[in-house]
């Protein structure tokens, strides 16, 4: 199964970019960060807050922090795609934005004016990479003022305050325990009696909420853990042992299906900043 990926570093810590060309299909997942970029080749379709989305050649396409999506090929047997991440502590900064932490309205945007502007702000993040450490001032400071303008034009004209009902108390109590680190994973009769639910309650309802049974949110929230880990420079070993996996061949097998790139590909993209 053809699968090439990428995995560019930026000059603004935070920021990230990939670019993919695969046949693969990806599981239910999500990122911390917001996630924007086009489709160059080949068309998508995908899960997303807005039930199942499809994405051409041309349209932006997005998703926001914690927003569990999916994605497989639609019609050729590949697609193409190229995404910028940015935190979203970084994305406030960048938009100024009064309203708080906003969301992207749409997982498929039809805007040329934003797509040729995001074409120029990969263009400048391939000259950064791709120039040696004294050449790279005037790439980063190209780039900086390209990912402002995208941001705020994406913010400005596809972004809201985000309003969301928040999930009941019961389903809080499952993902913070699952979240907590200093105790060992629960079972289902654990976290049954945790909440007064019976253990299928427990499964229907934080799904429900969260997009993901509770083993596979467990794994995709360690694998977000690794890679800033290995981005603020722990080793993939440590990396691996820090977050729970087994080893870290279980890490890599769990990271790669949920950025499409390896931790090494992260690790070695990760030294540029």
């Amino acid at each position: 199964m053809q699968h090439v990926a990428r995995v560019l570093a930026s000059p603004l810590p935070g920021v990230y970019s990939t670019h993919i060309d695969s046949a693969q299909q990806f599981g239910r997942h999500w990122h911390d960060t917001y996630g924007f970029g086009f489709l160059e080749h080949g068309a998508q379709e995908w899960f997303s807050s807005r039930g199942i989305v499809r994405g051409y050649p041309g349209d932006v396409i997005s998703t926001n922090p914690g927003e569990v999506h999916d994605g497989r090929p639609l019609g050729p047997p590949t697609r193409r795609w190229r995404i910028v991440y940015v935190d979203p502590g970084v994305m406030m900064s960048l938009t100024s934005s009064e309203q708080g932490r906003a969301e992207i309205t749409n997982p498929v945007i039809a805007d040329p004016l934003l797509a040729r502007m995001l074409q120029g702000l990969f263009s400048r993040l391939e000259r950064w990479n791709g120039h040696a450490p004294h050449a790279r001032q005037v790439d980063s400071l190209a780039f900086e003022e390209a990912l402002v303008a995208s941001c705020v034009r994406l913010m400005a004209r596809h972004g809201a305050r985000r309003w969301s009902d928040a999930p009941s108390s019961d389903v809080r109590q499952v993902r913070e325990r699952l979240a907590d680190d200093s105790a060992r994973v629960p079972n289902l009769a654990e976290l049954a009696r945790l909440t007064g639910l019976s253990r299928y309650q427990v499964l229907r309802r934080f799904e429900r909420a969260y997009g993901l049974p509770p083993h596979a949110w467990l794994l995709r929230r360690r694998a977000e853990r690794a890679r800033v880990l290995i981005r603020d420079g722990c080793t993939l070993s440590a990396a691996a042992a820090a977050t729970g996996f087994s080893d870290q061949s279980h890490m890599t097998r769990v990271f790669a299906r949920q950025f499409g790139f390896t931790p090494g590909a992260w690790r070695r993209a990760a030294r540029l900043q």
